[in-house]
């Protein structure tokens, strides 16, 4: 018994779509390679439904278990979305069998008798300040944090070089989020359409388009960043209207 003990423990460590599996869970070939990614900065652009924060939440548990010491830090935009992804972090423990025992827990916080801790945060700029060697840093719902939150937790991966996961549906053709995904920084990237969800029906999509429009649609499950419909310009008909090849006048 304890020689299987140590094999799945050592299959777990080696493989977080494992640790997913032992937690109940079996991923998705996208959510399984990004268990199984060592990228250190990962965007997950995926639909409503699609899995994105179980798969958060389980590389937090990963980390904690794993990378004794380890500091793992969720920021979401609200109370409730910190609750909900912390929670999700927490049932994921649970279901192993023997996982490092916690230590103390409240409301918001994890830590475990190896010195590793989760603590998730509402996203307020002046309460996420403090915090420094974070290991694992998970920003939920992405495109509702605000720029200064997000530029003000960044540095706190700079001295433990830890990883930067973030995960979103889109929220317009604006903020950091929106420049990160376009930009050409060395982040991997993860697009999943609700049509690649194997747990949401063709039926209830074409409900949900009759319901919502296709403006709201496409941003919620199709993955499309969109300019807003009250918006007089497109991001591209603006963009256009810079250009860096007029030379400047000598004055």
């Amino acid at each position: 018994m304890q020689a299987t003990n140590l094999s799945r423990d050592l299959a777990m460590a080696l493989d977080p779509a494992e640790l997913a599996r032992q937690a109940g869970l079996e991923p998705d070939p996208w959510q399984a390679q990004a268990l199984r990614s060592d990228a250190t900065r990962i965007l997950l652009n995926c639909s409503r439904q699609s899995g994105k924060s179980t798969i958060a939440a389980l590389l937090a548990v990963h980390a904690t278990i794993y990378q004794p010491g380890s500091l793992v830090l969720l920021l979401s935009p609200s109370l409730r979305q910190s609750q909900e992804l912390f929670k999700k972090a927490h049932d994921a423990h649970a279901a192993l069998t023997d996982p490092v025992a916690i230590e103390a827990e409240s409301a918001l916080r994890l830590k475990l008798t190896n010195g590793s801790r989760v603590v998730s945060l509402p996203g307020k700029e002046n309460t996420v300040r403090g915090y420094s060697g974070v290991r694992l840093l998970v920003v939920d719902e992405a495109a509702r944090v605000p720029d200064d939150l997000y530029f003000a937790v960044r540095p706190m991966l700079a001295v433990s070089n830890g990883r930067l996961i973030a995960l979103s549906t889109p929220f317009g053709t604006r903020g950091w989020w929106y420049e990160a995904w376009n930009s050409e920084e060395q982040w991997e990237r993860y697009e999943v359409p609700a049509i690649q969800c194997p747990r949401i029906s063709e039926e209830f999509l074409e409900e949900e388009r009759r319901s919502m429009g296709e403006w709201w649609f496409a941003q919620e499950y199709e993955c499309r960043f969109l300019d807003s419909e009250t918006q007089p310009f497109g991001r591209e008909d603006v963009d256009r209207a810079f250009t860096e090849e007029v030379e400047p006048w000598d004055l």
